[in-house]
């Protein structure tokens, strides 16, 4: 059962809310997401996440583990891509924040291969 914070943050991106999980970031925050360059800030956050959920149906986050070290979360999950194909594709991936002293998000990575997804 994810936190209620993981819950918060997952809940956003599976709802494909990109600019309301930007307003979880703090105005320097960062987000690196696979691969792909960092962006910095809400607004470059929000249009990047925004972007990606262009390129597919939906998506959902299946926690399997989290730890929590002070300001600090890793999780572990598996993610089913709807395509909009209407196919789905589940891969595994973990992501990390750190909350800042406002309870902003300052540091935010995803690891995870999206090759299956353009298979």
């Amino acid at each position: 059962m994810p936190t209620e914070f993981a819950a918060r943050v997952f809940a956003l991106v599976d709802g494909t809310d990109a600019v309301g999980f930007s307003r979880l970031f703090a105005l320097q925050g960062r987000m690196r997401f696979g691969n792909a360059a960092p962006m910095t800030g809400p607004e470059e956050i929000a249009a990047g996440i925004g972007a990606f959920f262009s390129t597919i149906k939906g998506l959902h986050h299946n926690v399997v583990r989290e730890w929590y070290t002070g300001a600090d979360a890793i999780v572990e999950e598996t993610v089913d891509y709807f395509r909009l194909t209407g196919d789905t594709v589940t891969v595994p991936a973990v992501t990390m924040w750190h909350i800042d002293e406002t309870g902003l998000i300052d540091d935010f990575r995803v690891y995870v291969d999206l090759a299956p997804l353009s298979a």
